[in-house]
């Protein structure tokens, strides 16, 4: 076999076109079969989604057995987790250097541990859920075709793209972030064509083949180009970038402040889910529990509570930062929409307009995507605020800082050039060297 791979090589080196085509072929297969596994995973993710939100609208007291469900998914990540528990940082991880195998049980553990937290009312997203699945699915299948460690990792992005693509319907999209989420300010152009691949096929084969519908927003009109537009434009995003950076540091700080005070991860999710449950009365609505699709909703055709986005930040990051499982990607939808329609009536712009820009736009600083959430914006919400898409999307990209909702991410490139950050730097140490250069001032 060895041989015979070694002489396809050797021809291949003297006949270049033979060597384009044989790349060609290797990536849309092995591509093509991520996105097959991971469509078909996040089809059957969604449908069950569906379904476990549909009986906690239906069972309303199942919100008191929030506290239970946490307990167990902790502990079912305790007794089989592993290094499972780490979520989309261990994907990361391994595309950056790791030679940790991604075990293949992560894909039911997190589709299992994201389904209990919905069905009990937890606050949380699915992103997460699909980009693990399609992860842990593509390096099993690295694993069983004995694929090379420099190939591995460009599996392992397809399976993110496979994910993502199929579970939003934005398979141009899903193909940037797989690229762009690994490292700030850097793109592997080698991945571009497999990672296609992988996001074409997953959202294929979740729409045309298993019948998969995904829910679009409708803005009827964006404005013209127009200076004073464009400043309202520009604040608006630098809040959205704020608003980025805010949930990114309190999910955070709250994941280390109950990891300090509740070292048993059952009793810490338990905590967090009867937190949620005060913050249900507290607020005096269950509307910020689940994914906020509704609210996305309400944001594109009516008028919102003018401080929705800060409670369903709230929600959410308590759900996360005490442990439950699921994804941040569609809570940040919902929080992005809620503000951009509150800042509407403050800054005398179309409500749909301006939701459609806090949508694409805290979703970008909280996962330093900005080409993806551009494209996403695009395909989502058609090219007439191209333009406006693009501005909102790079100026919170910039103001969300080095943080991130995934403090495995390299920062490639700093944002600044008045931010030095050694190569190699994670958001996590970024934040670490932070605090020391303060305490050291201090």
């Amino acid at each position: 076999m060895r041989n015979r791979y070694a002489w396809w090589a050797a021809l291949a080196e003297r006949q270049s076109q033979l060597a384009l085509w044989s790349t060609f072929v290797k990536w849309v297969t092995l591509g093509g079969i991520v996105g097959l596994l991971s469509g078909t995973a996040s089809a059957w993710f969604l449908t069950s989604l569906e379904a476990v939100t549909r009986v906690r609208l239906d069972h309303p007291w199942l919100l008191f057995l929030l506290p239970a469900g946490g307990a167990l998914v902790s502990g079912m990540y305790m007794r089989y987790g592993k290094n499972s528990s780490k979520g989309n940082n261990l994907i990361l991880e391994q595309i950056q250097q790791g030679q940790e195998a991604i075990p293949l049980r992560m894909a039911p553990l997190v589709l299992g541990g994201t389904l209990i937290t919905h069905l009990f009312g937890g606050s949380a997203g699915r992103e997460g859920t699909a980009v693990q699945m399609g992860g842990s699915l593509a390096d099993a299948f690295g694993r069983w075709i004995r694929i090379g460690p420099a190939d591995r990792k460009i599996l392992l992005m397809c399976g993110i793209s496979g994910g993502f693509g199929s579970i939003f319907g934005t398979p141009l999209a899903g193909t940037v972030f797989g690229l762009e989420v690994i490292a700030i300010g850097l793109i592997s152009h080698r991945a571009l064509l497999p990672c296609f691949a992988a996001s074409f096929t997953g959202d294929l084969v979740a729409t045309r083949l298993w019948g998969i519908h995904h829910i679009h927003y409708q803005v009827d009109a964006f404005p013209s180009m127009d200076a004073l537009v464009l400043v309202k434009v520009v604040i608006a995003s630098v809040l959205f970038g704020l608003c980025s950076l805010l949930f990114s540091e309190l999910t955070h700080a709250l994941k280390r402040t109950f990891a300090a005070l509740i070292a048993n991860p059952m009793l810490r999710s338990a905590a967090g889910g009867f937190i949620v449950i005060g913050l249900v009365y507290t607020a005096g609505t269950r509307d910020y529990l689940g994914l906020g699709i509704p609210l996305i909703s309400s944001a594109f055709e009516q008028a919102v509570q003018p401080f929705a986005f800060l409670w369903k930040l709230i929600f959410t990051a308590f759900t996360l930062g005490t442990g439950f499982q699921g994804g941040e990607v569609t809570p940040l939808f919902a929080i992005g929409a809620t503000l951009g329609n509150s800042l509407a009536g403050v800054l005398h712009l179309y409500g749909p307009f301006l939701a459609s820009l806090g949508f694409i736009a805290v979703f970008c600083g909280a996962t330093n995507t900005p080409l993806a959430c551009f494209i996403m914006g695009i395909e989502l919400f058609g090219s007439g605020g191209a333009v406006y898409m693009f501005i909102a999307c790079l100026i919170s990209y910039l103001f969300s800082g080095h943080s991130g909702i995934y403090s495995s991410q390299l920062i490639g490139s700093s944002k600044s050039a008045l931010l030095p950050v050694p190569d190699g730097t994670t958001l996590a140490k970024a934040k670490e060297l932070q605090r020391s250069r303060r305490d050291s001032g201090s």
